[in-house]
């Protein structure tokens, strides 16, 4: 068969098709109840919507993972209207501002949400409401459609699709755009890489309303044909007796939700699953190979974002650590973000330790064609993105003499000590292999004097106390860890902060640094010993900043 040029082609597929196509808790659909509940909508949407002078109109999506969402999703490919998933963390005027910036006319969202929206100014906005009975009534008259009766106007591969929320942890969230020929062409992509088929299931547990669980996700199941398991929001406990359940062999993770599932308690029935592939970001080599050993399941690393501006494809000889190499077609190079000049080639130890980092990590780039698409009403961040004819991607990489490509981290994550220019995910991979350690971040605190100092925020496992004697025996003995790469500061907590996309909120633990109520350990000098941070040499610091001019880097 064919790729698909739309999504909305990819929805009518499915028309016909009786075997199991979405499946939650509470509901089991077939393709065919899939793609006539997305007609159904489609033409209640074309009537509560009028075209628009100019493009398509825009749906707020404001649901946990229901079936209403991927219904939703199918129904506005076939209007012809773009979707804005709206994050449920944000809160207020925050809130408000995401569906007001995005133009929404309509807003979908469930009684659990409804009180985001009390008090909130958003004139014009029709809401519905889908567990209830008034949305049933008004669903109701449109239950004979068939997917292409109604629309709002013609439906292109570049129809404007989805309107995908960067975390916005610095900042006002970006509206990411991705068309509907590309959100097609990304799951075509992804069905041929990883040989999805019509007997597959994918287990959507990362929160829709993000391009991960999009994209990555249910995009190649619509493209393959295959299955749809939905969990409500993302859960430990429950991952395995869904997986099991649902039959499930595909999903999608961000590296905290791997730490989350590592520490579940171990089963004998461990590897008693389906699962064949789990297809992520951030996962990290350490807490990769441990659920492959638990599991029986290997995680691929990709790189992508909700903007596409850039892709690296992994190859069967992708080097333990490294991501893969550029796609085809993609002129991907590491720079120097001050100069633009490509950096020097990674040379590794015989341990694996990167010896030559400071000239070798940099901002990635594509000095090609981009497919990025652009921001919604955001002409500033669109010029950053694409300085000089290139799409700066905002990540940092390193590169090997064969060409592939290792992630070091954002460039907000980057970290100068000492004069020597350090990646915060090459330290957080290493201090991952502690066997007290669950989780890992590490970040930058300033430096009393001039540039950074490393800070790394530990959950334990259950079970393990932090000793400070055992955590500097270990650092002792790493191979790859470089002088500058230590730890001054270690704060211990229950849980590591997440953003709405469960990725760690470095902004946060940077903003607390160490003024923070969890137990902080730290090295009054390089070679010291690790002693609890008391309140004196709380005082000391505060002294010791102030005499350098630099109180406000205190705090």
């Amino acid at each position: 068969m064919r790729s698909a040029d739309t999504v909305a082609e990819l929805v009518r597929r499915q028309w016909g098709d009786h075997r199991t196509g979405l499946r939650d808790e509470h509901h089991t659909l077939t393709h065919h109840q899939v793609a006539a509940g997305a007609a159904a909508r489609a033409a209640l949407l074309v009537d509560l919507m009028p075209p628009v002078p100019r493009g398509e109109p825009h749906l707020g999506i404001l649901l946990d993972n229901t079936p209403e969402y991927p219904l939703w999703l199918s129904a506005a490919a076939l209007a012809g209207a773009a979707v804005a998933g709206i994050n449920p963390t944000r809160r207020g005027p925050e809130l408000a501002r995401d569906i007001l910036h995005t133009e929404c006319r309509v807003l979908v969202t469930q009684r659990a949400h409804l009180p985001l929206l009390d008090g909130l100014a958003l004139p014009g906005l029709r809401i519905l409401v889908t567990d209830t009975e008034a949305y049933r009534e008004l669903l109701a008259p449109y239950g004979n459609a068939r997917p292409g009766d109604a629309t709002l106007g013609p439906v292109r591969p570049d129809s404007r699709f989805l309107l995908s929320f960067t975390s916005g942890s610095t900042g006002a969230p970006k509206a990411a755009l991705c068309s509907q020929g590309r959100l097609a062409a990304a799951g075509a992509s992804l069905v041929a890489h990883f040989s999805v088929g019509r007997d597959d299931v994918h287990y959507v547990c990362m929160p829709m309303f993000h391009g991960n669980a999009v994209i990555a996700d249910w995009a190649p199941a619509l493209a393959a044909g295959a299955g749809v398991a939905l969990r409500a929001r993302f859960s430990a406990s429950r991952f395995l007796p869904d997986v099991r359940r649902f039959g499930a062999t595909y999903f999608t993770y961000v590296g905290r939700a791997v730490q989350y599932l590592l520490a579940t308690p171990p089963g004998p029935d461990d590897r008693a699953h389906p699962l064949r592939l789990g297809f992520g970001t951030e996962a990290g080599a350490v807490d990769a190979a441990r659920f492959r050993e638990r599991f029986g399941v290997p995680l691929v690393e990709g790189y992508g974002s909700s903007e596409g501006g850039a892709a690296i494809q992994r190859t069967p000889d992708t080097p333990t650590g490294a991501i893969g190499r550029a796609a085809p077609g993609d002129d991907l190079a590491v720079v120097a973000a001050d100069t633009g000049v490509e950096c020097a080639p990674a040379r590794f130890s015989p341990t694996g330790r990167l010896l030559n980092a400071a000239e070798a990590v940099g901002e990635l780039v594509n000095r090609g064609r981009s497919p990025f698409e652009g921001y919604w009403r955001n002409p500033e961040a669109e010029a950053a993105r694409l300085r000089g004819g290139w799409y700066w991607t905002g990540d940092l990489f390193y590169r090997d003499a064969d060409g592939f490509l290792y992630f070091a981290g954002r460039t907000d994550d980057r970290l100068r000590v000492d004069g020597e220019n350090l990646a915060a995910a090459m330290i957080e991979n290493i201090l991952a292999r502690w066997d007290r350690a669950a989780g890992v971040a590490v970040y930058a605190i300033p430096d009393p004097v001039t540039g950074d100092q490393v800070m790394a925020a530990l959950t334990l496992r259950e079970g393990a106390d932090f000793e400070p004697a055992a955590f500097a025996g270990f650092l002792a003995t790493q191979p790859d860890l470089g002088t500058k790469m230590a730890p001054r500061f270690v704060r211990v907590l229950p849980e590591l902060p997440l953003t709405a996309t469960n990725k760690i909120h470095r902004v946060a633990l940077r903003r607390t640094s160490f003024r923070c109520p969890d137990p902080v350990w730290w090295r009054p000098a390089p070679d010291a010993p690790y002693e609890p941070l008391t309140r004196a040499a709380l005082d000391a610091l505060r002294a010791h900043y102030t005499r350098h001019g630099r109180p406000e880097a205190y705090g």
